[in-house]
């Protein structure tokens, strides 16, 4: 086995781009490990526990690029090498170290070269990020803060100064945003809200269910014209809800929105109240996952749900647009998948991309099979490691999961790695799989998880649920990845509740779980 770093010196690349050029280098064969990553501490911490020569990269710091591979010989090593390279550098046109003349190194040089800009996309390490932020700020631009690692103190004070200039900080850590139907990170593509009924904007605390929540709602026919992320801690006491009091308040004035639907974990109470007020005369969907019940101090115009099916239901109604059928044939097909399903085959196993999909997963297996145990728990008392014959839902994009690897979303091969394990599991019953398609996402996922899925199933193995979340429009073809996984033999849903459901209904043998209303 040979392991080979080389050090782009003077190279900076956004994480995507990097991820790119990682996803690219572990496709070669005979490669058992590679990264392309910035010089930080964090990420050279890391080469070090892959077992990498600390003296590969002497010298190097954050504003330094660094290949890391591990292969069978130094010819692959070499092919994965290139391979890096081509996908980084091939759409900017240029090569490591070296620089366009038009390309310009500072934000001031950017924005004297388009002074129309409105938006700046922060993606640097957190150590950096408030810096960067607050000289966005300064040139009167809002901020799509994707960098995580992010202190409270420094978000709080971030935030309070955009507040204070009308401007708008979404993040740390927000992955993605649509401003006016572009996208920004990760994001769906939906349809002209010309085309379709009404318009909606989406305020999310919560990645993975904003994305959830505009695509619903496309598929269902109603306009989608801004998806504005707030940064997972937004709504909580610690940061007071800025972002999403200001978010909402500019959407509710705005005469093109006709309604707002809130996503996010449960928040701090107090601070949602204020959120929710905000909204005025507007109506307003709160989708605050696992929190039951309203709220006597909600306006008259606030609609609540604990779930992410459940509030683009209830915004639907709330427009007068009819609403798809969210069961249609699901109860035959778990039916179909418990006939032959040794009893001994109980268990399951939840193997998520998706953050806010796992934790929705967890609140709705919770309600049917009692602890689920997670990384990412409901409960304190339901975390890692599990217990022998319990129930476990992974968010497989946690940083414990991602260190020194790809995202999930953008790369399988931690999924698929989980896959083939618990589909060796007797003991486990159904797998619980999210597919997130958009901009950013694997250009094919079914191609890399649905043979296996196939192969699980075909053995005998557990049974295999899938909820695919995307639009007719994103690139992926929506249809044509549902289709796949269908076709492999998986049990695929129009929802993520539902998928959460099937599951539970499968593990108890209740066919008529699926069919719970939200």
């Amino acid at each position: 086995m040979t392991t080979v770093v080389t050090v782009l010196r003077d190279t900076y690349l956004d994480s995507v781009v990097q991820l790119s050029g990682t996803r690219a280098m572990r496709a070669v064969e005979g490669v058992e490990w590679a990264t392309a990553a910035m010089a930080t501490e964090a990420n050279l911490a890391t080469l070090t526990e892959n077992g990498f020569d600390p003296a590969g990269w002497d010298g190097a710091g954050a504003g330094d690029l660094v290949l890391a591979v591990r292969a069978d010989d130094e010819q692959v090593a070499a092919a994965a090498e290139d391979a890096g390279r081509a996908a980084m550098f091939s759409a900017r046109g240029d090569g490591p170290g070296t620089r366009e003349e038009s390309d310009p190194r500072t934000l001031a040089e950017a924005l004297d070269r388009q002074p129309g800009s409105t938006v700046a996309v922060i993606s640097v390490p957190g150590d950096y990020a408030p810096l960067e932020t607050t000289k966005a700020l300064a040139g009167g631009l809002h901020v799509l803060l994707f960098s995580d690692n992010v202190s409270v103190e420094d978000e709080v004070a971030l935030k309070q100064r955009a507040v204070e200039q009308g401007l708008l900080v979404m993040g740390p850590g927000a992955g993605t945003a649509m401003l006016d139907r572009t996208c920004l990170g990760f994001a769906n593509v939906v349809g002209d809200p010309a085309t379709r009924t009404g318009s909606v904007a989406v305020v999310a605390a919560a990645g993975t269910g904003a994305q959830e929540a505009a695509s619903l709602l496309d598929r269902a026919g109603v306009g989608v014209r801004h998806v504005i992320g707030l940064g997972g801690r937004d709504l909580t006491a610690a940061v007071g809800g800025p972002m999403g009091r200001l978010a909402v308040r500019s959407l509710a004035a705005d005469p093109e929105t006709d309604a707002i639907l809130l996503v996010s974990k449960p928040p701090d109470p107090e601070v949602a109240r204020g959120v929710l007020a905000e909204a005025g005369d507007t109506p307003l969907v709160a989708a605050l996952i696992g929190l039951d019940g309203s709220d006597d101090d909600d306006p008259p115009t606030v609609t609540r749900s604990s779930t992410l099916e459940g509030g683009v239901l209830a915004m639907l109604r709330r427009m007068g647009h009819p609403a798809p059928n969210t069961t249609a044939g699901l109860r035959d097909q778990v039916t179909a998948a418990v006939r032959d399903l040794p009893e001994q085959r109980r268990l399951v196993r939840g193997l998520f991309s998706g953050g806010t999909l796992c934790y929705e997963a967890l609140v709705l297996l919770e309600r049917e099979l009692g602890p689920v145990h997670s990384n990412t728990p409901l409960d304190e008392r339901y975390g890692l490691p599990a217990p022998a014959g319990a129930h476990v839902c992974l968010d497989l994009g946690e940083e414990e999961f991602t260190k020194g690897r790809p995202h999930p979303m953008i790369d399988p091969e931690a999924r698929i790695e989980h896959l083939r394990a618990t589909g060796e599991d007797r003991d486990v019953g159904v797998v619980l799989l999210d597919v997130v398609l958009g901009h950013g996402s694997h250009p094919n996922p079914a191609s890399e998880l649905a043979p296996l899925c196939a192969e699980i199933i075909g053995r005998g193995g557990p049974r295999i649920v899938v909820y695919v979340l995307g639009t007719d429009q994103d690139p992926q073809g929506f249809e044509r990845q549902r289709a796949a996984f269908a076709e492999a033999g998986c049990i695929v849903t129009w929802t993520a509740a539902r998928a959460a459901l099937a599951a539970a209904a499968i593990a108890v043998r209740d066919p008529k779980i699926v069919e719970r209303p939200l």
